[in-house]
C-alpha cells in the first residue's frame, strides 16, 4: 500500500475526527460519575418480578433520606443500579435493612459511596496521571531513538507520538461526552481514566513497532533510500502485525460489550473505540507525520 503517497487523505480524515471529538468535548462536556462528583452507587439483586417503579417507590416512601435517586436495570446480572447522594455506613446498613424487610431474598452485589471532596481530589489526580503518562511516554521514545538523528531528530519521534496519543484519546472522549448529553447518560469515572491509560498503552505499542522498523531500515540503508520510501516500506512490513494484534483485542471487547456487566459498558466502549483509533493512527497518522515534519524542516532550511 502506498500509505505515504496518500498521506494527505489519511491525515485529513484524522484532522476531521479530532476536530469533531474536541467539539463534542467542549460543547457537551462530561457527565461526571460518583468517583468525581461524589455520591453512592448501589447494585442490588431483587426478586425477578420487581420493577424499577417499585424500587423508586420504596425509596420515596421508606428511604426518603437518600434524597433524589436514579434507578437503572442491570439486565446482565438481573439487578438494579441505584444512584443517590453520599451516605454513611450506618445509613447504608439502615437502608439495606429496609430493603431486606420488603425483599427477603435481596442480595447486595456492590456498594460504593464517595464524598464530594474525595471525588474532586480523584478527578485532579486522574488528570495529572493522564498528562504525566503522555509526557513520560514521549520522553522515553525520544531517548530510545537518540541514535537516529537523520533525516529527522530523535525528539521529533517523541512529539509525533504525543500527538498520536492525544488523537487516540480525543476520539473516545468525544463519543462519551456526546453519549453523556443524550438519554444514554454516559458518565466518566475512574474506569474512564483507566480506559484512556490502557488506550495510550496499546497505541504507543503499535506506534513503537512501526517507528522501530523505520529506525532499523534507516540504519541499514544508511541514506540510500528516500525517507518517504523508507517509511512506507516500514509501515507495510509491520501493518499485518499491528492489525492482527489489535484485532484479537477488539473481538474480545466486542463480546464483553454485548455480554458483559452493565456497569462496565462505557468503560469497554471507550476501550473499543480507542483501540480501533489507535490502530488507525499508528499506521496512517504517526508515520506520515514524520515525513510531513521532515519535508517542512527541509523547506525552512533550503535557501530560496
Amino acid at each position: 500500500m502506498n500509505i505515504i503517497g496518500q498521506r494527505k487523505i489519511y491525515l485529513t480524515i484524522s484532522a476531521i475526527i479530532v476536530v469533531v471529538g474536541l467539539f463534542l468535548v467542549f460543547n457537551f462536556g462530561f457527565k461526571e460519575g460518583i468517583d468525581f462528583k461524589g455520591g453512592t452507587l448501589w447494585q442490588i439483586k431483587l426478586d425477578e418480578s420487581t420493577t424499577t417503579a417499585e424500587v423508586e417507590e420504596l425509596f420515596t416512601t421508606q428511604i426518603s433520606e437518600a434524597g433524589e435517586i436514579k434507578v437503572n436495570t442491570d439486565i446482565t446480572n438481573d439487578a438494579f443500579l441505584i444512584r443517590f447522594q453520599p451516605i454513611s455506613e450506618p445509613d447504608h446498613q439502615k437502608f439495606l435493612s429496609v430493603i431486606k424487610a420488603k425483599y427477603p431474598t435481596a442480595t447486595e452485589l456492590s456498594f460504593q459511596s464517595i464524598g464530594p471532596s474525595i471525588g474532586a481530589q480523584l478527578k485532579k489526580n486522574a488528570m495529572i496521571a493522564v498528562l504525566l503518562a503522555i509526557i513520560a511516554v514521549s520522553l522515553y521514545i525520544a531517548f530510545a531513538f537518540r541514535k537516529v538523528s537523520r533525516p529527522i531528530s530523535s525528539w521529533k519521534y517523541g512529539i509525533v507520538t504525543m500527538a498520536t496519543l492525544l488523537h487516540d484519546i480525543v476520539v473516545p472522549a468525544g463519543l462519551i461526552a456526546y453519549l453523556g448529553s443524550t438519554a444514554h447518560g454516559a458518565e466518566i469515572d475512574s474506569n474512564f481514566v483507566v480506559a484512556l491509560l490502557v488506550i495510550m498503552g496499546f497505541s504507543v505499542h503499535d506506534t513503537i513497532v512501526v517507528f522501530d522498523r523505520i529506525r532499523e531500515n534507516l540504519l541499514h540503508q544508511r541514506g540510500k533510500t528516500e525517507f518517504g520510501e523508507t517509511i512506507n516500506q516500514s509501515v507495510n512490513q509491520t501493518m499485518a502485525r499491528s492489525i492482527n494484534t489489535s484485532l484479537t483485542l477488539i473481538i474480545v471487547l466486542l463480546v464483553m460489550f454485548f455480554a458483559g456487566p452493565v456497569n462496565l459498558k462505557y468503560f469497554i466502549l471507550t476501550l473499543l473505540v480507542g483501540v480501533a483509533t489507535g490502530v488507525y493512527s499508528s499506521i496512517f497518522v504517526a508515520s506520515p507525520l514524520l515525513l510531513v515534519w521532515q519535508r517542512f524542516s527541509e523547506r525552512k532550511t533550503t535557501p530560496k
